[in-house]
């Protein structure tokens, strides 16, 4: 064992209470049965099957209610392991569950047999006919399709909240729709085609011009019993009619029966049965959409209303203006909203009567643009509306960053509500749908209900379709809390079928809560026709048994997920995987839903469970180490949830007290540090890379492999031992160098300056001279420390810098400039709890400036291009997102390129400082998208701004990153 690594007894839980009723027993602690992974490791091959429990109770949860832990993980990657798996199944009597990205809220993407994970290796995005149609791998993300046709103009149809999580394949699969989409832009109008692998194993392409005489070959009997049940439901009038209607509200429960009126061949019949089918009758693996107009024009308010009946009376106006989008929260919703970020902190007196109605008109066109405002102050200037606090306007307004809010704050009902409910509880979040006249009588029986069953009333939804959102909060380890939940169900779609006739599931597909009602909105026939749809197409029921159809009238009530209290960092996630998409360690480790799943489960076992014992064997490289500690997951929260932060202070547990001395004694010597640090990349460049990385191999089988960093051929020379001589007499700000950019020189091959050399000159080239402290060294941003939760060391260079600072900028008179994104949010942000009292006051005095804010806004104005580059691509930071500077970077690779390209994948390298050395696998797998994109093309320039950054994006492309202010100094350079 190495002589310091971590001890995971360390993260030993202690839980409260006693053992969880849902709790892994004991005899799973080992993981997949050895008879089950040895036939499907024989299959597929050993990387492509996760048996460890681990990888099973990771997998156990998703945004749902609902918990069941799979017998074994497979990671598909290609339609040939879709079909062997499904082989296997049906040959050994075994069920299959296909996961993409777990947004779904009904528990379609569990099971506890075989779970295909479908995400990991089914992105990719091909754009057909100048983006009009889209061929699009299922695992892509509805936002990242949206990045790459927003460059056509176009936009996919469908637009549910979780857009920047859900995928393609399971907004298909459950005909998610969202806030505009309808009943005529989701998925059942716009897919064009698709390809799928049917449950026997035959691959169907819809699209090719062969596809029926094909399927009439392979699946004979499937056809026959296709038409035959088209026949049927053709010959029944009542039927027809009832089909129809039951369509004309947005509705996704049970199967798409109107494909057997819509569709005339066999072929066309099941490309409209896979829409809403939720995983249960084939595999989607391939689609082709029909994109909308992006209609970049658009004219917005939010609207308060004294109460939802007002508010619902306004909907048939702003929907025969022309809105493109009318949704409706209630006041219980707008209060919470008051917890996510960016939104005015009055909303939490909002009074709960009060209603509100986000209305958005979208043109393409200015004189649409004009026309739709005129209509839009028309509407509402007949309307009763109330301001009940300061920062309500209630007017239509194109500002794009307070548009921004308020649409982030309708995305964020479900987690805004679900933050604020009690500790411990279960959320459910149930959708459905009335005719939209009906609007405000169905949302006032809805609250009502809630309140007389005990459950917190709020209510929010698509109002423009009469599509409605309610959540409900329970303890699912109390049996009373189960039969309350239970009772309220059974009223509830009672009232939603009896009384409005309307649809149980309106987007969220029918799911295990739902199946046991589908028959009371259906009918006997109805329900009938669909069992046998089932049948027809996968008759050894091997797909997502009881998914759709059920016949157990408790159904919703079992596998219910218990929440056990956890770090109060993270105990109000719901689960919702919005994390997920930008974590760096996604497609390596965990992400941070699966680190705080795995963390619940050790919270649910007893303490000297050997289940608990496995896990904490996992955690530490899974969970812990592999971590960036970048924080993006807190970015892409709705509440802020920072699982960066719970693995940080996970680190500190596991150090000893020598080792917490050891961190501060280099802290306290960090000077001392730089110059060894420097000098042994002067020795290593002499230095043969294989023989390096051979060394640090050993050292890190020697010492620990989370401390020895792993030598990368992208490390630079060192930077040079002096810095760039300046005078503090009229200078505009104070330059801090970086410790990162005083040890490490720019790319080989790159600029005749150094950094510090370019911001010194460009500063005075634009008449805004700055000042080098002659005694920099020994400072830094503390992130060192800060990232591997060293808290004594963060603690002393956090009030060192602070006070050196102090000092260099007269008491907060000159501005500090940073010239790494990283140590400006060090520096900025994240030192402030490890200061003292004065230092704190000291630090909300000074003005920490960013290098590209420096020079977007005090350079770039007195600075002329001479010679531009032909084009570059940017690497946009996560520290540059948490200080919302990507738009300065992108604004500073315009005005030095021709051509900018953003890479659609570009999130956080993993590199976090020098997490990269530690994991390299990190960074790589990090990175493995956006590399891919950068490799393609050629550029001119390869531009950032965070030194460590720019050394990973290096070992990844083997394209020269280097600083932004470094091409710019050379772009503005006189003749």
């Amino acid at each position: 064992m190495p002589l310091l690594d971590p001890k995971p007894g360390a993260l030993r839980p202690h839980p409260a209470d006693g053992p969880s009723v849902d709790r892994v027993p004991d005899d799973r602690a080992s993981g997949t049965p050895d008879g089950l992974r040895d036939a499907l490791v024989a299959e597929l091959g050993p990387q492509k099957v996760l048996h460890r429990i681990s990888d099973l109770v990771r997998y156990a949860s998703d945004a749902s209610p609902y918990r069941l832990v799979p017998r074994v993980v497979v990671i598909a990657e290609t339609t040939a392991d879709v079909a062997a798996v499904l082989r296997h199944a049906r040959d050994n009597g075994r069920h299959v569950v296909f996961r993409a990205a777990g947004t779904s809220l009904n528990g379609q993407a569990q099971g506890d047999d075989i779970l295909v994970d479908v995400r990991r290796h089914w992105t990719g995005l091909e754009m057909l006919d100048d983006g009009v149609r889209a061929r699009i791998k299922p695992g892509t993300t509805i936002g990242r399709a949206n990045i790459s046709l927003s460059r056509h103009g176009r936009l996919m149809g469908p637009d549910p909240a979780s857009s920047l999580a859900c995928t393609v394949g399971g907004v298909v699969a459950n005909n998610a729709s969202g806030m505009t989409a309808g009943t005529t832009r989701n998925s059942y109008r716009l897919l064009s085609s698709l390809t799928l692998v049917l449950p026997s194993g035959t691959v169907v392409d819809t699209a090719a011009a062969d596809a029926e005489e094909r399927l009439r070959a392979a699946e004979p009997d499937l056809v026959a019993a296709l038409f035959a049940l088209k026949a049927e439901i053709e010959a029944d009038s009542a039927l027809v009619a009832r089909i129809r209607a039951k369509y004309e509200l947005k509705n996704t429960s049970g199967y798409r029966l109107d494909a057997f009126l819509d569709g005339a061949t066999a072929v066309e019949i099941l490309r409209g049965l896979m829409v809403g089918s939720q995983g249960t009758l084939g595999f989607i693996a391939e689609t082709v959409f029909d994109t909308v107009p992006l209609d970049r024009m658009t004219c917005t308010a939010l609207l308060f209303f004294p109460d939802l009946p007002a508010a619902a009376a306004a909907v048939p106006l702003f929907n025969s203006a022309g809105a493109r989008a009318v949704e409706l929260m209630d006041g219980n919703t707008l209060r919470a909203c008051a917890a996510v970020d960016g939104v005015p902190d009055d909303w939490r007196d909002v009074p709960r009567e009060n209603a509100a109605l986000l209305v958005e008109f979208r043109a393409s066109t200015p004189e649409d643009h004009l026309a739709n405002q005129r209509a839009a102050r028309a509407v509402a200037e007949g309307l009763e509306l109330v301001a009940p606090v300061a920062s309500v306007t209630n007017a239509f307004v194109t500002e794009p960053g307070v548009v921004h809010t308020y649409w982030q704050a309708r995305e964020a009902f479900m987690t805004a509500v679900g933050k604020a409910r009690p500790t411990g509880t279960t959320l459910i979040t149930e959708d459905f749908a009335v005719p939209p006249s009906r609007l405000a009588e169905a949302g006032a029986a809805l609250l009502e209900m809630q309140g007389r069953y005990g459950f917190d009333a709020a209510v929010a939804g698509h109002a423009a379709h009469g599509n409605l959102h309610f959540l409900l909060a329970f303890d699912a380890a109390r049996p009373a809390d189960v039969e309350r939940y239970g009772a309220f169900m059974d009223e509830f779609c009672a009232m939603v079928v009896d009384r409005f006739d309307g649809s149980l599931k309106a987007e969220h597909a029918t799911g295990r809560n739902m199946t046991p009602f589908l028959e009371a909105e259906w009918g006997e026939r109805a329900t009938e026709l669909m069992w046998r749809v089932k049948q027809a197409l996968d008759p050894h029921g091997v797909l997502a048994p009881g998914v759709v159809l059920n016949r157990d009238p408790k159904a919703h009530l079992k596998h219910l997920k218990t929440i056990p209290t956890i770090e109060a960092i993270a105990d109000p996630c719901i689960e919702c995987g919005f994390c997920e998409p930008v974590c760096p360690s996604r497609d390596l480790t965990t992400t941070p839903r699966q680190r705080i799943v795995l963390r619940r489960e050790m919270m649910r076992q007893s303490p000297d469970s050997p289940v608990t014992d496995n896990l904490l064997d996992s955690y530490g490289y899974d969970a812990v180490d592999t971590c960036a500690g970048d924080s993006s997951c807190k970015i892409a929260c709705p509440v802020g949830i920072d699982t960066g932060a719970m693995m940080k202070r996970f680190r500190h547990q596991r150090h000893g007290r020598r080792a917490e001395r050891n961190a501060e004694r280099a802290a306290q010597r960090f000077a001392a540090v730089e110059a060894s640090v420097r000098a042994a990349l002067g020795v290593a460049e002499h230095v043969d890379d294989r023989l390096l990385r051979g060394v640090t191999s050993l050292a890190r089988k020697a010492v620990s492999p989370d401390l020895m960093p792993q030598w990368i051929s992208a490390i630079p020379a060192p930077a040079g031992r002096r810095l760039p001589r300046t005078r503090r007499e009229d200078a505009a700000a104070v330059y801090f160098v970086a410790c990162v950019n005083r040890i490490f020189a720019g790319p080989a091959g790159g600029e005749d300056f150094s950094l510090p050399e370019a911001v010194v000159t460009l500063s005075a080239r634009a008449g805004r001279p700055v000042w080098v402290p002659p005694d920099l060294g020994g400072s830094c941003c503390a992130t060192i420390w800060h990232s591997k939760g060293y808290d004594d060391g963060n603690t002393f260079m956090a009030n060192h810098t602070v006070e050196r600072a102090w000092e260099w900028t007269d008491g907060g008179e000159l501005p500090l400039v940073v010239d790494a994104s990283s140590c400006t949010l060090g520096i900025g942000h994240e030192i402030v709890p490890y200061l003292t009292p004065e230092n704190r006051r000291r630090h909300e005095r000074l003005k920490v400036v960013d290098s590209l804010v420096w020079a977007a806004e005090e350079l770039l104005p007195h600075l002329t291009a001479v010679a531009t580059v032909g084009s570059a691509v940017i690497h946009p930071t996560c520290s540059m997102h948490h200080l919302g500077d990507v738009a300065r970077l992108e604004q500073l690779a315009r005005f030095v390129a021709d051509r900018v390209t953003v890479p659609v994948y570009a999130e956080c390298c993993g590199f976090a400082g020098d997490r990269g050395m530690l994991h390299k696998e990190l960074t790589e797998s990090a990175t493995a998208h956006e590399a891919a994109e950068v490799v393609a093309g050629h550029h001119d320039a390869y531009l950032s701004a965070n030194r460590t950054c720019e050394i990973g994006m290096e070992h990844v492309t083997g394209r020269p990153y280097q600083s932004v202010l470094l091409l710019l100094e050379r772009v503005t350079r006189p003749a």
